[in-house]
């Protein structure tokens, strides 16, 4: 079997000048298949890639272009670019439409509630911290201490905000009540992601140039870089914490007759409907936001 020819891998397999070659290069690296990669599966990839990288030849592995970019994939969704390391497995970017989706779902249906507010706004804190850190620059040297420092932070931050909004709210209309959650996770956000890479904002990113080779550190670049992330983090819960409370204000309403629909079976109430549709909705969202945000 002959060669494949060359190609370079390290950059995406799609034209990224274009809105629609960066979609399909980021549904590719954060498909929600990829958490089902065997870890032989996983394995098979990296030394795939390892090996077409070295300028070895690959043909027993792979017989087509589109099956060594296939693996390009399977190794970048598991693996961290710049170590190497394998992600653990709630911090790959594929696991953020399924994750999210329970997240998201969570904190919308359970948002009367003082304890499910705690414990939904610690769980995506704790799940945020371990994404923060999966996907870190890998020239940042994160301590135990920074990681704390960070998590305690936005974690704290979350449910201050969360908290004391709920209170706010509390004689306000139920559609108030249901946009705490965003609030909560846009300010923790704004505490989180700069917290979690600080060695970054005050040591700089590593700059390449176009043959791969260090040329220097960049503060500037990394506050960017970190701005965009919060920016991104808080777009992508938009749709799905805020049109969703809408669908459900809209739909969760007394069936006729003037009585209330917590008095009616739950099968008759429009309050089910609601439900359903949040459940169908957030991973919709999700799915086409992630890979564009």
């Amino acid at each position: 079997m002959s060669a494949l020819p060359k190609v370079d891998i390290d950059q995406p397999k799609f034209d990224q000048s274009t809105y629609v070659g960066r979609c399909k290069h980021f549904f590719l690296l954060t498909n929600p298949l990829n958490l089902l990669a065997s870890d032989a599966k996983l394995e098979r990839a990296q030394r795939i890639v390892k090996n077409y990288r070295a300028g070895k030849d690959v043909s027993n592995d792979v017989s087509s272009l589109d099956e060594l970019w296939r693996a390009k994939y399977v190794y970048d969704s598991a693996f961290h670019p710049e170590t190497g390391e394998k992600s653990p497995l709630i911090g790959r970017m594929s696991a953020q439409m399924p994750m999210n989706t329970i997240i998201t779902g969570c904190m919308l249906s359970f948002h009367k509630s003082t304890g499910a507010v705690v414990f939904w706004q610690w769980f995506n804190q704790t799940f945020n911290a371990i994404v923060n850190y999966t996907n870190r620059s890998g020239t940042s040297k994160l301590t135990t201490g920074d990681i704390l420092k960070s998590y305690c932070l936005a974690t704290g931050g979350a449910l201050v905000t969360a908290l004391s909004l709920k209170r706010l709210t509390a004689n306000m209309p139920a559609l108030m009540g249901r946009l705490v959650p965003f609030v909560a996770i846009s300010a923790a956000n704004c505490i989180n992601v700069p917290m979690m890479r600080l060695r970054e904002i005050l040591n700089g990113v590593v700059l390449l140039n176009d043959q791969g080779r260090e040329v220097g550190a960049s503060k500037r670049a990394a506050i960017t870089g970190i701005a965009l992330v919060v920016l991104s983090r808080i777009s992508m819960a938009i749709p799905g914490m805020t049109f969703t409370p809408f669908l459900m204000d809209k739909l969760d309403k007394p069936v006729g007759g003037g009585l209330n629909a917590n008095t009616l079976p739950l099968s008759d109430t429009l309050r089910t409907r609601a439900l359903h549709a949040s459940r169908i909705s957030c991973p919709a969202y999700i799915a086409v936001v992630i890979p564009q945000a």
